[in-house]
């Protein structure tokens, strides 16, 4: 099971599950409003659909590469709810272009759509499929709005949900960034396991202590100056201390 978690770990985020549901709900606006009266070229179908694409395709690949890359996993975040933004701006280009506004904050529908909770995901072993049952019961719960036969009220109803996720993901990305001031990105962990490494060696080989901070010392190498290519005892911990010692004998 622990296996299973750690491959498929975006499939219990609540972003990736929502940017699933716009998704869906995107391809079946984009196949049922739009066609060659009101989008003669295709264009905005296929905008509409790949910025859909993109929101849970990014987040998923960013989740992924959390274990190797805290920056790429924010940074995918961030593409994410970029292309949010832009799907966001077609459905209210939709409601602009038929002479229609938005929900208000303070409107009765928009209340309704914005307090609807996501159920928590309970995928037990089979996650691919349960996952897809998750995703298809959260999309249901909108479908009052998003199935009725005018376009008007399914663009609001969108719209609300874009703006959702992104205030999701923006959390999700302050998440991630206090994460990686506490943990260090993939760099950091490498530098950090080489340090550990010859902190140890060092103990082993009996070498001298820092004069700076008692740390273990290794030796190095002289790269350029009079003393290149002589041999030196360097602070392990370098080069946060900058001890050295010279080896005599």
């Amino acid at each position: 099971m622990k296996l299973k978690i750690k491959r498929f770990g975006y499939y219990w985020l609540d972003t990736w599950v929502l940017a699933n549901v716009i998704q869906l709900a995107t391809q079946e606006f984009c196949s049922r409003y739009l066609n060659h009266s009101n989008d003669p070229c295709g264009r905005l179908y296929d905008q509409m659909t790949q910025a859909a694409r993109s929101a849970p395709a990014n987040i998923a690949e960013g989740n992924s590469r959390q274990s190797t890359s805290r920056e790429a996993e924010m940074r995918l975040t961030d593409v994410a709810r970029a292309t949010l933004a832009e799907l966001t701006n077609d459905y209210l280009n939709w409601l602009l272009r038929q002479e229609q506004l938005p929900w208000s904050t303070f409107a009765q529908e928009y209340r309704q759509v914005a307090a609807i909770p996501l159920e928590k995901p309970t995928y037990q072993d089979d996650v691919q499929y349960n996952s897809s049952v998750h995703i298809l019961r959260q999309k249901h719960l909108f479908d009052p709005w998003l199935m009725k036969d005018n376009s008007i009220t399914a663009a609001q109803c969108m719209i609300v949900l874009c703006n959702r996720l992104a205030m999701m993901l923006g959390k999700q990305i302050e998440a991630q960034m206090e994460a990686f001031r506490q943990e260090g990105g993939f760099t950091e962990g490498l530098t950090a396991e080489r340090l550990n490494y010859r902190q140890e060696q060092s103990k082993e080989n009996n070498s001298p202590t820092c004069p700076v901070c008692g740390k273990p010392m290794i030796k190095r190498m002289a790269k350029k100056g009079i003393n290149s290519g002589k041999e030196f005892w360097s602070c392990s911990g370098y080069p946060e201390c900058r001890g050295t010692r010279n080896i005599t004998g």
